[in-house]
């Protein structure tokens, strides 16, 4: 049977399951996921923030859990339009963690601002969740993924870095900007073969970016007013010091 990746089906107990390991390897991501959400649930710290990157966990492993099922070894069952649930689902998970971003930036940005961001937040994910499902392209998923990651998550948390030199949102920043790969290898189509190819490589990636994301949140506390550093620094003095695996101040620090 044909795969859109190339990929060959193989059958098990009489069942065909199309793009074996890029099932797989989405249900790792799922595991990862499952596994985030539950130690966050144990450690049960309060607020907002912590609240919307369980949710985080939660709804990326569910959407995830249905693209590789739905969207890859099954699709020749179910058809193209299956692959939607775990895009759209997707898109509330990315809507998540911009939310957590912009309530944990509060400190550090115009309150006026913050309130932009909220509306913009909801705004885009109505708009892509549109697009996406009348043209059933999955290029508007990355796009998406692309202002969510790109546009909101990372500058936020680095300007929290460079305010405060939080940890967490270290963590966040280079988590982030390793997640970049997983395009990288999904646009590129650069594999290791048939069994290990472009998409493989892509959810690997996603898997150790969710993992390194649940080590962040952990670490993430609520900013005081004595967090804030009055010498910040200049732009490249932070991304020096981004890069740099050292203590940090306030209420984080170890």
């Amino acid at each position: 049977m044909n795969s859109p990746s190339g990929q060959p089906s193989i059958e098990l107990f009489g069942i065909t399951i199309m793009e074996p390991m890029v099932t797989f390897t989405d249900l790792w991501i799922t595991a990862v996921c499952i596994y985030a959400f539950i130690k966050l649930v144990k450690l049960n710290k309060p607020g907002k923030v912590h609240q919307y990157m369980r949710w985080y966990f939660f709804v990326m492993g569910l959407a995830t859990f249905l693209g590789g099922i739905l969207g890859h070894a099954f699709q020749y069952a179910v058809g193209l339009e299956w692959k939607l649930p775990g895009w759209l689902i997707s898109m509330l998970a990315v809507m998540a963690v911009e939310r957590a971003s912009i309530m944990h930036a509060q400190p550090v940005i115009n309150k006026t601002f913050g309130r932009v961001l909220e509306v913009a937040n909801v705004v885009e994910l109505l708009t892509f969740a549109v697009i996406t499902f009348t043209t059933l392209n999955f290029f508007f998923i990355q796009v998406h993924s692309a202002y969510g990651l790109g546009l909101v998550v990372l500058p936020l948390h680095f300007l929290v870095f460079w305010r405060t030199r939080n940890k967490a949102s270290r963590a966040f920043v280079l988590t982030v900007l390793f997640a970049t790969l997983a395009a990288f290898f999904y646009t590129s189509e650069i594999g290791l073969g048939i069994w290990f190819n472009h998409l493989d490589i892509a959810h690997t990636v996603m898997a150790i970016s969710m993992y390194t994301f649940y080590r962040g949140t952990v670490i993430l506390e609520v900013m005081k007013p004595e967090d804030i550093l009055e010498e910040k620094g200049t732009f490249i003095s932070a991304v020096k010091d981004l890069f740099k695996n050292q203590k940090t101040n306030g209420a984080i620090q170890k």
